[in-house]
């Protein structure tokens, strides 16, 4: 798959990248404790737009089971690998992560203070919603003041990202040990069993808007690592674009680990090997991150929940998929050597 002169990508990269997720998603449904032939799938699908009829159970195993979480896997996916791309054009880092500015340690201590005190998932949704962008704006304002550098912004995002993993620790250490602990645990380690529509009602919406908005921008966050004047120069109001892009990013992020707890590294995997098959135009690199977040999150999913009995959590199979892949990355590009 290659890209044009221009940055854009070349129709067969297009019609790979948008059918991708869709034929993953279609044999993701297929896949688990039950598993059915994907023709089974599409007639299930069909069924709800007046197809044929299907059973019962296949019915309910794709509609009310599979296929929300399927859904949200996608939605995370395409999102964090979009926050992942925005944060690390916007800091010129390559290690710039999601939880670069502290999003995910303020949305992780809502969701731990919601579980403490015994609120719905909606309300442990939402709690953790609502924290994760205080957390943000916290560190938006600690960084604030005239001269301010995005290297200023880089650590008060680490000084309150430190402070709300501490508050994290504290919630866990007063929650009861036979019941909220573990709760608090496991959802920290990252998981999408608790997806329903309920759930992606409230989070899908944020997470879209913030991928549309980004899409639009995509080729402004070349301009990003540029300085203000030289931004200026090409008629980009280079504050309002910073602004825009860290708003976007924070509410995707924050939406995400809202409703599936923390799982690192797909946001910063996936912008890396989209670079390396597409260059660092962002025209190219944000639809292909987009395309290939959601499908690795559907796949890594289906994993978790199918290789054993008890469902692995999916910050788990991350870090092992997501690291030696990254250090292969790391030593094609010449990062080290041994």
């Amino acid at each position: 798959m290659k890209k044009n002169k221009a940055g854009n990508l070349s129709p067969v990269a297009v019609i790979i990248l948008v059918l991708l997720p869709i034929v993953i998603a279609v044999v993701a449904l297929s896949i688990g404790r039950i598993s059915y032939p994907v023709s089974d799938i599409v007639k299930a699908v069909a069924s709800k737009l007046g197809g044929e009829s299907v059973s019962q159970q296949l019915e309910v195993v794709v509609w009310n089971i599979r296929l929300p979480r399927v859904l949200l896997a996608l939605l995370a996916g395409a999102g964090l690998s979009a926050a992942g791309v925005a944060f690390q054009s916007l800091f010129a880092n390559p290690l710039a992560t999601p939880d670069t500015l502290g999003v995910a340690s303020g949305t992780s201590f809502g969701a731990a203070l919601a579980i403490l005190m015994g609120f719905s998932l909606v309300g442990v949704q939402l709690t953790a919603l609502v924290l994760g962008i205080v957390a943000v704006s916290v560190t938006w304002l600690c960084a604030s003041g005239k001269g301010k550098a995005l290297s200023m912004v880089v650590l008060s995002g680490i000084m309150i990202g430190s402070l709300f993993n501490s508050l994290v620790s504290l919630v866990k250490f007063t929650a009861d040990t036979e019941s909220q602990l573990p709760a608090i645990t496991y959802w920290l380690m990252g998981s999408l069993s608790g997806a329903g529509y309920d759930s992606l009602a409230l989070g899908a919406p944020p997470i879209i808007a913030g991928i549309f908005v980004l899409f639009l921008l995509r080729w402004k966050l070349n301009v990003l690592p540029l300085s203000d004047d030289e931004a200026k120069s090409m008629g980009v109001n280079i504050k309002a674009l910073r602004i825009v892009t860290v708003l976007c990013a924070t509410v995707i992020t924050a939406s995400c680990v809202s409703m599936c707890g923390q799982v690192g590294w797909v946001g910063l995997l996936i912008p890396h090997i989209c670079r390396m098959a597409f260059g660092t135009n962002h025209r190219a690199v944000l639809p292909a991150s987009i395309s290939l977040g959601s499908a690795f999150m559907v796949v890594v999913d289906t994993i978790a929940r199918s290789v054993s009995a008890a469902e692995i959590p999916i910050s788990i199979l991350t870090a092992i998929i997501g690291a030696p892949f990254f250090i292969v990355l790391m030593r094609k590009r010449g990062g080290f050597r041994i």
